[in-house]
């Protein structure tokens, strides 16, 4: 399920910039969820039929993928690739 974009633990609540598909943007909390990332990237426009990759690299973080039910941990100036394909 997805997180909502505040945090409720308290601790460390602050705006991340991150870039989304060349995008600067700003998150508020320590991790970001595959469906956040999405939302990020394609605001209001997300479609069951779309097969949504993601792709992140940031400082001092192991580049990685997301799929959908996973979240990773943020960092100032992480880059997140966004890329959507129909099904066939």
């Amino acid at each position: 399920m997805s997180q909502h974009l505040e945090s409720s633990k308290g601790n460390k609540d602050r705006d991340v910039n991150i870039i989304v598909n060349a995008r600067p943007k700003k998150f508020d909390g320590d991790r970001i969820s595959y469906e956040e990332v999405i939302e990020l990237a394609f605001p209001g426009q997300f479609d069951p039929n779309i097969v949504y990759t993601i792709a992140y690299a940031g400082p001092q973080t192991p580049d990685g993928t997301l799929v959908a039910g996973q979240s990773v941990a943020i960092r100032n100036g992480m880059k997140f690739d966004v890329n959507k394909t129909n099904r066939s």
